[in-house]
């Protein structure tokens, strides 16, 4: 089993930066593709942003690209989501997800974390 752990998530303004943190522990050997998705209340879960540990492919959703960069810290199990340039749309929880295959689909999944809060005020 993988656990998953967020960070980094707050309240910032139209125009600023966050980093969100996604630390795993357990079985991360079993780890080949993380993935962020979020969502906002009364809104289906939605793909951000996933990266191919095998490859180092990423993908992003259209909304957030040239905005947002998903990394890996080799130094560590955690894998980072840069949000610049935040838009009051990107208020969200956002929760990183492992699983064998970097996809937009949120069943390709099988560890999810709790999430963290991304507030974004106008």
């Amino acid at each position: 089993q993988v656990q998953l752990v967020e960070s980094g998530g707050g309240l910032v303004q139209a125009g600023d930066s966050l980093r969100l943190s996604c630390a795993a522990s357990g079985r991360t050997f079993t780890i080949y593709a993380v993935g962020w998705f979020r969502q906002a209340p009364g809104k289906e879960r939605e793909f951000v942003a996933a990266l191919s540990l095998s490859t180092g492919d990423t993908y992003y959703a259209d909304s957030v690209k040239d905005r947002f960069t998903i990394s890996r810290d080799n130094a560590k199990t955690t894998v980072n989501l840069q949000m610049n340039s935040l838009k009051p749309e990107d208020t969200a929880k956002y929760y990183c997800a492992v699983g064998n295959l970097a996809t937009q689909n949120w069943n390709g999944y099988r560890n999810w974390g709790q999430g963290t809060q991304v507030t974004v005020s106008s």
